[in-house]
């Protein structure tokens, strides 16, 4: 499948500090890559605060190349190989995803480990709100997005060749674990009393129940890439933060949309949903238990503070890396200023879910 990507996915001149050697790039391309044939020129995407993302153009395809940023690395982040591993995985499946060409685990070659994928045609929504399309069209792009975390979810992680893709059980302990130690480990990013008490509480309120599935990490509007004229997913983009994981906080992370300001990440914070058209937070939840066969999911304000937190980690993390130079996207500063109020957000869920 190839991928179109509208003009808002934001292509253009690479960044000072993230240039790619085109020479090394193209004879690897030759070795590894069925049917390429050159020149080739490349573009760099705006997005990618973690793994800068290059658009690769020849006359015949356009590719997409992911790769680790430039500078030290903090230990298991930036894993390509793993992206790689399930993006495959799941086309096996037939879920939508970009089909991945090869991974190359040689930093000799560009710098840094990196992978190519299909580049995939389609649309882009920034603003989840989705201003430009009608209300019954907004309701169905939503439907869609419900649809395919419920689907991804549904998968058979060991029927996918992804059964050690994590280790199942104790989601939530080993995550906020994880995501608190990167916190506190942080010295240059700093400390902040909410994410203090955070690190403190949330182990201390983990509800009961286990589950496994494949879980995305970072699905959300902005991740999805749209048919262009039809309210349907075409691929699922950006899997650096998935793994096997509690599928109710994967959908958490997702929802977490409708109490997120739109100028922090892609969210409805301040929208009527009724306005747009479109189901209501407990509507959106209902319709992804319908399709999972639950009857309901007992820990989801939990979930959803547990995800407010995990994404201030991260911008906490993007902070430290500003900090040392190392930053992969021109939105890292942006991400610097917001990080005070979603902290603060952070906390208030916890306090939404019963913080003591």
């Amino acid at each position: 499948m190839s991928t179109l990507v509208d003009a808002n996915s934001g292509s253009a001149a690479v960044r000072p500090g993230y240039e790619l050697d085109m020479g090394a790039l193209d004879v690897w391309m030759r070795a590894n890559v069925a049917d390429y044939a050159g020149p080739l020129s490349v573009e760099q995407f705006k997005g990618g605060q973690s793994n800068p993302t290059y658009k690769l153009i020849t006359p015949g395809k356009t590719y997409v190349l992911r790769k680790q940023p430039p500078g030290p690395l903090l230990k298991s982040a930036h894993a390509l190989d793993r992206e790689a591993k399930v993006l495959t995985g799941l086309a096996r499946a037939g879920f939508p995803v970009a089909a991945v060409h090869g991974l190359c685990t040689d930093p000799a070659i560009i710098g840094t480990i990196f992978y190519v994928m299909d580049m995939v045609e389609g649309r882009i929504f920034w603003n989840a709100a989705i201003p430009a399309v009608s209300a019954p069209e907004r309701a169905a792009l939503f439907d869609a997005m419900n649809a395919t975390v419920a689907d991804l979810h549904s998968i058979d992680h060991v029927a996918v060749g992804l059964a050690d893709y994590g280790r199942p059980g104790n989601y939530f302990e080993r995550q906020i674990a994880r995501w608190s130690r990167q916190y506190v480990e942080d010295a240059d990013a700093g400390r902040d009393p909410y994410m203090d008490r955070l690190v403190e509480w949330l182990p201390a309120h983990i509800p009961p129940g286990e589950e496994t599935s494949i879980v995305h990490g970072d699905f959300r509007i902005d991740n999805l890439i749209f048919h262009p004229t039809e309210p349907r997913v075409l691929a699922v983009l950006d899997w650096e933060l998935s793994t096997l994981g509690h599928p109710g906080a994967d959908f958490a992370y997702h929802a977490m949309m409708y109490r997120m300001p739109p100028h922090i990440v892609a969210g409805l914070g301040g929208h009527d949903p009724a306005a747009l058209g479109i189901d209501d937070e407990a509507a959106y939840l209902a319709a992804y238990c319908s399709r999972r066969g639950l009857a309901d999911m007992p820990g989801y304000d939990f979930y959803v503070a547990f995800n407010f937190f995990r994404l201030a980690a991260i911008f906490h993390g993007i902070k430290g890396r500003v900090i040392r130079g190392n930053a992969s996207s021109a939105q890292a500063r942006e991400r610097i200023a917001v990080l005070p109020e979603l902290m603060r957000l952070a906390w208030e869920q916890a306090e939404k879910a019963g913080a003591e």
